[in-house]
Formats: structure tokens, sequence, C-alpha cells
């Protein structure tokens, strides 16, 4: 009697960029809920949603209405690319072959793999902040390293070890998250809780792009965690509990952020204000915080090294690549990362920012052509053996259409991007305010979409008037 393969998957995941077959597929679609809801309850989003108060100097109502805004607003596009996991049964950058061919798609594979080191260098240093904080005898720099073993053990299991833990750490955290709200509004320091900071449209836009930003960036690499689902599973099912679950977990984050930072004394580090605000329970929350970090980062540690997999992959296209490949190469970023984040811990939040806005402008672009391709022009169908072909098969090595397009959509943004190399005129304008992401969307995607259907009459000359299937 055959076994199930939800029940019979290995561990230790066997697979790297290549297609998932119909037998390898298991798990359930509500695990994508707890995967992006436990997965964003945790100390970068907290120490992003403060910023809201702390740097564009909302007041709480205000901050509180914009991180919705932006998470509704962002989780839409982070969601969208989700469904396509099940459809495709392949990585996301992989994926973006059939966009922009097969040496098209470097540019972007390598600014994802850039970003997710980023994420995973960032996120090790508040690991290593809160176990300093737990137990004052532990160096930061050993903490540091302590967060990117654990992580690093998480990432080299893969994919179904990744969705235990976070299934468990959904219940844990969350009720951890809920306690320590209670704890706070109960135990207010502070006499301008309510009254400080105001309303001004340059913070608000900012914190909604802030907010937006953080879910945008999760889209080069969100499909990888649901490709192993069965191919029978809707997409409105996946879109929905992955919606649901990242705009939730990260608003809550973004607001226990601004929210305790309110609840302190003005000038605190925000893991420092976390800690005063939650009194007795301070220790706690930090340990659940720290496990929280450890167990999300293998996620940036996984997209990273599946990134540089596929980018030497394009070149070495006899290779396949095994999961002693992917756990050698997570020991390498692993290391890298490491000695990085220990440089930078002293000014690890200003590093962050500066590093995803600054990328974000080239991912905004990806995002629209990624979304409008599968859902408007392809509707899901691809040739899934010309995506691994060297010469991208039906796709060919570059699409001139998607390379315009994504040209044209970073050029506009120029004008409203607000970042550490460039302040445009217009966020100059606008006292500060980065608009680029929504920008470069509402160009890009009509743009696309007009330059792939002038082309395919060529398209369908060369597939012999047929559409390519998914395998």
């Amino acid at each position: 009697m055959a076994t199930p393969a939800s029940t019979s998957a290995p561990l230790i995941e066997k697979h790297t960029i290549g297609y998932v077959p119909p037998e390898d597929r298991h798990g359930k679609v509500r695990d994508l809920f707890t995967l992006w809801f436990g997965g964003n309850i945790a100390p970068l989003p907290i120490v992003t949603g403060a910023l809201g108060v702390q740097l564009f100097h909302l007041n709480l109502v205000w901050g509180i209405v914009a991180i919705l805004v932006g998470h509704l607003v962002g989780g839409v596009l982070m969601a969208l690319h989700s469904a396509q996991g099940p459809q495709m049964g392949i990585p996301q950058m992989i994926q973006s072959r059939a966009q922009f061919g097969s040496l098209g798609a470097l540019l972007v594979v390598l600014i994802a793999g850039v970003m997710y080191i980023g994420f995973f260098a960032s996120n090790i240093v508040l690991a290593g902040k809160s176990l300093h904080g737990v137990v004052d005898s532990v160096p930061v720099p050993v903490g540091i390293v302590i967060g990117a073993l654990g992580s690093g053990i998480i990432g080299i299991i893969g994919y179904r070890f990744i969705h235990v833990l976070n299934r468990i750490g959904t219940w844990v955290l969350g009720i951890g998250i809920a306690v320590g709200f209670i704890y706070i509004f109960t135990h207010i320091q502070t006499d301008d809780f309510l009254t400080r900071g105001s309303f001004n449209l340059s913070g608000w836009l900012a914190t909604v792009s802030l907010a937006a930003l953080w879910q945008i960036a999760f889209a080069p690499y969100v499909s990888d965690y649901s490709r192993y689902l069965p191919a029978d599973v809707k997409v409105s099912s996946t879109f929905w509990t992955t919606y649901l679950g990242s705009a939730l977990g990260s608003s809550l984050s973004f607001v226990f952020g601004a929210v305790a930072v309110l609840a302190t004394p003005v000038g605190m580090d925000t893991m420092d204000a976390v800690k005063l605000a939650t009194g007795a329970i301070g220790p706690l929350m930090l340990v659940l915080f720290l496990l929280s970090v450890i167990s999300h980062n293998a996620l940036n540690l996984y997209g990273a090294v599946l990134s540089l997999i596929t980018l030497v992959q394009t070149f070495a296209y006899r290779w396949i690549p095994t999961a002693k490949s992917r756990a050698v190469i997570s020991i390498i970023v692993l290391l890298a990362c490491c000695f990085a984040a220990v440089g930078a811990s002293a000014d690890f939040i200003g590093h962050f920012v500066d590093m995803v806005l600054v990328l974000l402008v080239v991912l905004v672009p990806w995002t629209a052509i990624n979304l409008i391709d599968f859902y408007a022009i392809h509707k899901g169908k691809y040739d899934i053996q010309s995506i691994f072909q060297v010469d991208g098969g039906i796709y060919g090595r570059y699409n001139p259409q998607a390379l315009l397009a994504y040209t044209i959509g970073i050029a506009v943004q120029i004008p409203f991007m607000n970042t550490p190399l460039y302040v445009g005129p217009v966020s100059a304008h606008i006292n500060g305010a980065d608009l680029s992401w929504l920008v470069g969307l509402l160009v890009t995607s009509p743009l696309y979409f007009w330059l792939a259907n002038r082309d395919s009459a060529y398209r369908r000359r060369m597939t012999g008037g047929k559409l390519a299937g998914n395998l």
C-alpha cells in the first residue's frame, strides 16, 4: 500500500531549485497562515514598526492607521506571489526566467540574494542583542554567532522543518504578544503616550511605504514556501491564507514596536524599550523574540541560498544541486554574514533600512512584471522544461519586452525615491516621503502588459501557435 506524500516527505529537504513532482507534494494550505503569522512576530518588524513614531514622529493613532494601510496594500502583492507556488512547483527566482529569459533574470536573482543576505545579517544582530538582554554575561558578538547557528541548522534541514516550527510559533508567539500588549497598556510609563507626535503627511506616507515595502520584500521567495503544496490547491485558498497570516502578524509586530516606544521615555533603543515596557514579563518576551528571530531568519538564509544556486546553475547548467550543495552554500553564507553582522551591529537599524530602500527600488518593477505575466498574460501556464534550459527554451536568453519595462519601471521611480544614495525632487518636496514603490507599480504593470501583448503574434509564431503548458 502506498504511503501518502504528506507522511512520507523526508525531514531534510532533498529538492533545491528543481521542479517538485506531484508525488513529492505535501502539506496543508493552512500551513501558510502559521508560517507568515508566526514568522512576522519577531524583533525586526517590531523595530521597523517603531520607526513610525521614532523617526517620522507620528502619534499612536495615525501611526497605527499608516501601518495597517501599508500592510493591507503590500500584502496583496505578496500573497499573489505565494499563490503561484502550487501551480508552478518551482522557486520564485527560477520562475523569473519565464519573464526575463535565462540570462535576463540574473540581475533580479542577484538583487534578491543580496537583499536576503542583508535580512539574515540584520536578524542575527537582533538575535545577539536579544540574547545579551536575557543573559548579560553573553556578549552581543557571541549572541550573533549563536543566533546564526540556530538559523543555519533550521535552514539546512529546510522546508518541512520551517513549517513545523512556525505552526508551534504561531500559538506561542500569538499568545505572547497578546499578553505583552495587555501588560504595556496597564503599565504605561509616560504621560504623553497618546499625545506624543502628531499627524504629518510626509511621515504618514513614509510609514505606509515602510509597511508596504515590508510585504513586498517577501515577494522574491514567498512562493518557495507554497511550491510543495498539491497542484490542485485553489489559488484563492493560497492567497487568503498567506495574506491574512502575513498582514495580521506583521501589523501586530509593527504596532507593538510603536506602542512600546511610546510607553517608555524618549530616546530609548526599541528592544530596550520593549524590555522596559513589558516589565516583569520583559525577559520572557525577549526569550520568545529570540526564538522567533532564529526560526524566521532561516527563511532568509534559505531564500538567499536558493538565489545563489540559481545564479550558479544558470552557467553550470549540467550541475544538479543536491541537499548537500545547499548545506555547503548555507554554511558559507552563514560564516560571511556572521563576520559582517559583528562589524555592523553598532548601527544595524540604519544599515538595514538603507539597504531595503535601495534594493526595493529595483525589486518593485520585477514584482509588477511577474504578477502581470503570471495572471494576465500566461494565466499560470508555463513550459517548465524551457525554464531549466540553458538557452531559455521558448523564453529565450533575454525577453526585450520585460527588460524594457523593467528599466523604465526603475527610471520613473527616481524623482519619487528617498534612499541614502539619492533623494528625488518630488520626495524632497514632500519632506522625504518615499512613494517610488507606488509609482513603479502603477507604471510598470500596464506598460509590460502592453509590450507583451504587442509581441504575442511573434510568440505564437515561435511556438507553433500553441501556448506553453505547465508540466
